[in-house]
């Protein structure tokens, strides 16, 4: 199965970090073979200081573009050569899409070749599509042409793509109120939101809240906790989550700054960080100090309800209100979304980046898309003083149980997961060093 080159060097680690916990056992690679020996005895936690095995690879559950490539020309997009290079980067890497008005025919034939592939074995590292819109209240960094209403009848279309592969679809639930770009472009033939929630996780296809107004942050919060109730209370073949999240403080309304993204604001982050309190947020606090919106999905994810992305980039998020959602959220439910895009096109519009951040811009100086890679991003959060079982939750194992990865055969721990173990080098993994094991071959990938 494995493409690439064959790295001959061996491997060895006597613990195991899976979802479960910390365990011990033998995990050897002789450079041919993966050979997985699980004594079941609970062990410490990894702490970096020895090698560990992880039975996953980390997910890209919010991604734009490896490469050259621009996910949102799907028509053109190479499927077998974006397997190639997950497998090359070690990660699982679900594609987030733009889509226009005019091309929803040539997404459906898109997604029915994605199809066809999957189903023929080919494509074992990209396990899902996604969407981002086209039902926004706030299209942010979005390309416009790709922000619209779809009507009844192109919702029952979008549906159709759910059995293909379709597992998420980024929708604002306040997309249809006054307070929305959208709202004076709805008309008898566009659904309200409760129909169109049901009909998505009837299909099987996840919304994923995000981009919101911020004219009625009361209002969008409460629409937050209906959309969740309405897809709990839906008959569906979801297995996981049945809501996920955009950018958890991305896009939404706050009381706080949550990214300080220039050389002047980060002279004033220090003392702005401090009058914020961050050891002393609670959940039952959390309206007041950082909004009602994030505070209803930061709850309603405690309760294991929504699965929510987080950047740990330090761009779109400051890492430390990062960090402390994460401690107040839990492990189980929260996962690390890139937001990456590696080349200056997106969706058909020009990016550019300036010289204080890495971020992608469009024009008008809005906020694009992310620029770090996954295994900059884990190292990163292990800055921040998360500990191996929640680097190893964001990276990975969130997103197996979000999206139901954990029962794909080409998955299984005989034939793919990461050893980590000391590098001496600060570098992108924060002293550590990531081998993917993918279809029974390594994968140098930090």
């Amino acid at each position: 199965m494995k493409r690439g080159n064959v790295r001959s060097e061996s491997f060895a680690a006597q613990q195991i970090l899976d979802v479960h916990g910390s365990v011990g056992g033998l995990v050897s690679w002789d450079g041919h073979e993966l050979h997985v020996e699980n004594t079941g005895a609970a062990v410490a936690n990894p702490d970096g200081a020895r090698p560990y095995f992880v039975p996953a690879l980390p997910v890209e559950v919010h991604c734009h573009g490896i490469g050259d490539v621009d996910f949102s020309d799907f028509a053109a997009l190479d499927l077998a050569a974006l397997d190639e290079t997950s497998a090359a980067e070690g990660v699982l890497c679900i594609p987030t899409l733009y889509l226009r008005h005019d091309r929803l025919g040539e997404f459906v034939a898109f997604m029915r070749r994605y199809a066809q592939m999957r189903a023929a074995g080919s494509l074992p590292y990209v396990p899902g599509i996604a969407l981002e819109g086209p039902l926004l209240a706030s299209h942010g960094g979005t390309p416009a042409a790709t922000v619209w209403p779809p009507t009844r009848a192109e919702w029952e279309i979008l549906a159709s793509c759910g059995p293909l592969g379709l597992v998420y679809v980024v929708m604002s639930p306040d997309a249809l109120t006054p307070g929305s770009e959208l709202h004076d472009r709805v008309d008898r033939r566009h659904p309200d939101l409760p129909w169109i929630v049901r009909t998505l996780v009837g299909a099987g296809i996840r919304p994923a809240l995000g981009h919101f107004t911020r004219s009625d942050p009361l209002g969008s919060a409460r629409l937050v906790e209906e959309l969740v109730e309405v897809a709990w209370d839906t008959d569906s073949p979801i297995t996981g989550a049945r809501v996920v999240t955009d950018h958890l403080f991305n896009d939404m309304p706050l009381t706080i700054r949550h990214a300080f993204r220039t050389r002047r604001a980060r002279q004033e982050r220090d003392a702005t960080l401090r009058a914020y309190d961050l050891p002393g947020w609670t959940l039952d606090d959390l309206p007041e100090q950082v909004g009602p919106v994030p505070a209803a999905i930061m709850r309603l994810c405690r309760q294991g309800k929504v699965a929510s992305c987080i950047n740990f980039d330090g761009e779109h998020v400051d890492l430390a209100i990062a960090a402390r959602a994460v401690e107040l959220v839990g492990r189980d439910n929260i996962m690390l979304m890139t937001d990456r895009c590696d080349s200056a096109r997106l969706g058909g519009q020009a990016l550019h980046r300036g010289e204080e951040n890495g971020l992608w811009y469009q024009h008008g100086g809005i906020v694009a898309a992310g620029s770090q890679p996954m295994d900059r991003q884990l190292g990163n959060a292990r800055s921040r003083g998360l500990d191996e079982t929640a680097i190893w939750n964001l990276a990975a194992f969130a997103a197996y149980r979000a999206f139901d990865l954990g029962r794909r055969p080409e998955l299984d721990a005989g034939r793919s997961g990461c050893f980590v173990e000391p590098s001496g080098d600060p570098g992108a993994l924060g002293g550590l060093r990531r081998t993917a094991i993918v279809g029974a071959a390594p994968e140098r990938a930090g």
